[in-house]
């Protein structure tokens, strides 16, 4: 018998429930509808300076790991670095892609993203060679050397960061030759 009586109060209840949801779905629609590119109407900021898939992103986050290494939180500090080295390399690529596809269309777009390929890349290679130091301070040279080798096969060993990373390797002992030589020659005798 209660069970007969509790039957049409659950009905009611749930005839409410479907009743207010009916009535706010119609904001929830409104909210959830996604982003029309060609809609003229659709303003969007031209830089993305909140996004962390920016140089800025990418910049907050080497921002973080420096004030880590600071406490000599070496664990936070690493991560911090990863992240950065994933956003630069992602920049990097996306950005290569884009002066790819333009490439013989229109020079002044692929020149642009060029710059920014390129912009990525150094950053990516300075966020990569701070996670090799950090490395390095918590006695990891394991983790330090491939990243050192990276650096060099990107920068070449001719540049700043490139002969930073070949003496961090020299340091190590993985290497035994010291480079650029005594003299300044760097050419093959």
């Amino acid at each position: 018998m209660k069970i007969a009586a509790t039957a049409p109060f659950i009905s009611l209840s749930s005839f409410s429930v479907i009743l207010l949801l009916s009535l706010l779905s119609p904001a929830y629609s409104q909210q959830a509808q996604p982003i029309d590119p060609n809609d003229p109407n659709n303003l969007r900021p031209t830089t993305q300076t909140n996004s962390l898939l920016s140089i800025e992103g990418g910049e907050r986050l080497m921002k973080e790991a420096e004030a880590a290494v600071s406490a000599q939180n070496y664990a936070l500090a690493a991560k911090k670095l990863q992240e950065a080295r994933q956003v630069y390399n992602q920049l990097s690529n996306f950005y290569q892609d884009l002066n790819s596809s333009f490439s013989g269309i229109d020079i002044r777009v692929s020149d642009s993203q060029r710059q920014k390929a390129l912009l990525s890349a150094q950053k990516r290679d300075e966020a990569t060679y701070q996670l090799a130091l950090v490395h390095r301070a918590q006695n990891q040279p394991e983790l330090a050397v491939p990243l050192l080798i990276q650096i060099i096969k990107s920068q070449n060993p001719t540049r700043d960061l490139g002969k930073k990373a070949y003496q961090q390797l020299f340091e190590l002992g993985f290497v035994d030759t010291p480079y650029p030589r005594q003299g300044g020659s760097t050419s093959q005798k």
